[in-house]
């Protein structure tokens, strides 16, 4: 059965405070920012076991984190701090008792053999040896690439541990594909999803949506979802609007009914 998480940031209040209207919300797990603010790597063994039980006392988990910091180091060779700030952003995850990281990669180009895919992959590949080796996984957002596209990345990869964090209103916004079709085509990588919605205003524009808005067909593309077996968390991201509370709830609330039905 899917479970419903919030990314604590889009409450716009401190991390602890984020907890607590996550759990009152009805919301089972949480995918925070761990690049910068309350929660980083900088944290004690002592702060990061603080921090766990308090998410598990409000009856919380942790569902992944989120590790973007900026994608254009995917692409380029000389990214090896990069690459070592992303592994302890892992390490931290796995004291938070979580497996999953998410990050964005950035625009991949589609020739194979162009240096900037060359490097992404060979990043990619880094990263989910890496994984292999303490047990989290390396999720790729979905962003602007077509799905088709991202999963070609992922099986060049040399490495089991690279999977997806499937961001629907991305493929909506972005990338101009439709979701359901995107989780047909990535669905044995899919180990994390974010709630978001939003439209395509134009070739390089769009607008973020509240939930049930937008373009993203959710009924069908939650069902998709059940139809491959996926049974993780739908994580409500929310980055723009002048009511996040709301609008967290109005999403809660939409994921609720069509949980119910299909």
């Amino acid at each position: 059965m899917m479970k419903i998480g919030v990314m604590p940031s889009s409450f716009r209040v401190p991390f602890k405070d984020a907890v607590i209207l996550a759990r009152d919300m009805g919301a089972k797990g949480l995918q925070p920012y761990v690049t910068d603010g309350e929660l980083t790597p900088d944290l004690t063994k002592d702060e990061r076991k603080a921090i766990l039980k308090y998410v598990r006392d409000n009856g919380l988990e942790f569902s992944a984190v989120c590790g973007d910091f900026g994608s254009e180091y995917f692409a380029r060779e000389d990214n090896e701090e990069d690459v070592k700030f992303m592994m302890s952003m892992m390490d931290l995850a796995l004291d938070f008792d979580t497996r999953i990281v998410t990050t964005h990669i950035g625009h991949v180009p589609e020739d194979e053999n162009d240096p900037k895919y060359i490097n992404t992959v060979k990043t990619i590949e880094k990263l989910g040896k890496y994984g292999e080796s303490i047990g989290v996984v390396f999720a790729t957002e979905t962003g602007p690439e077509m799905a088709v596209v991202l999963k070609g990345i992922l099986e060049k990869a040399n490495t089991k541990n690279a999977k997806v964090n499937l961001d629907p209103a991305n493929f909506v916004m972005l990338a101009g594909q439709d979701p359901v079709e995107a989780v047909h085509v990535l669905k044995d990588y899919i180990v994390h999803t974010h709630a978001k919605d939003g439209i395509k205003t134009g070739p390089t524009s769009y607008l973020e949506t509240p939930l049930g808005k937008g373009g993203v067909p959710y009924v069908e593309y939650l069902s998709a979802l059940k139809e491959v077996g996926y049974d993780g968390f739908l994580t409500i991201e929310r980055e723009c609007g002048d009511t996040p509370y709301g609008d967290i709830k109005l999403a809660y609330d939409f994921l609720t009914e069509i949980l119910k039905k299909i």
